[in-house]
């Protein structure tokens, strides 16, 4: 296979609707947990939906954790989207105390009812980049408006790994995450409209440098 990005596959993830988003911009995907395939690809994305402690359990099943530590160190572009920004970090206080994968600093915390509208925040929201020449963020203008499903956030401890901040009632959370060749949205791109595509598509040229 020449160019192609693959999708981890552990069985928690929006695979189709990514998949589909990635077939929409002519891009190649291979949704699946096979190490071998994951290596060879040109980039990876780690989605997510549902719960931190089962999904890291099913990585743990499926070994994919080896084989993400082995992406990351090889310098392999990695995006992860919603629950897979949030596996990316130490730990996560939903439903107990689980540890992430730990390549960001920081933990996952819970929105204060009292502090926002309602939990979980479904619908659009806008990011604040923190970097606006990073190249995830090019062609999309500042403020944009992404579609978020999340009640929980992440806080990272080196603020530098910021790329996105959003307002969430009297909350400011970290909606988007660069560090070396790790990056990440709490946001679902493929939800997105257009600004969502643009996402990754900027991920897509980035991988083809």
């Amino acid at each position: 296979m020449s160019f192609y990005i693959a999708i981890l596959d552990y069985e928690m993830g929006n695979l189709k609707s990514v998949h589909k988003c990635l077939k929409y911009l002519g891009v190649a995907s291979s949704i699946t947990s096979k190490a071998e395939i994951i290596l060879n690809s040109n980039g990876v994305i780690l989605p997510g939906v549902g719960g931190f402690g089962d999904a890291m359990k099913q990585l743990k099943e499926k070994n994919l954790i080896k084989t993400i530590y082995q992406v990351v160190n090889e310098g392999k572009p990695l995006l992860g989207i919603c629950l897979g920004l949030q596996l990316l970090f130490s730990k996560s206080s939903e439903m107990g105390d689980f540890k992430g994968l730990e390549l960001i600093k920081g933990d996952i915390v819970s929105f204060d009812i009292n502090k926002v509208n309602k939990v979980p925040q479904i619908g659009w929201n806008s990011v604040d980049f923190q970097d606006k020449d990073h190249f995830l963020v090019q062609g999309i203008p500042n403020n944009s408006y992404f579609y978020f499903v999340h009640s929980f956030y992440s806080v990272p401890d080196n603020k530098k790994n910021i790329l996105g901040l959003t307002r969430y009632g009297e909350i400011e959370f970290c909606s988007m995450i660069s560090n070396d060749n790790i990056f990440a949205t709490q946001f679902h791109p493929e939800k997105s409209s257009k600004y969502g595509i643009k996402i990754y598509q900027n991920f897509i040229d980035f991988c083809k440098k």
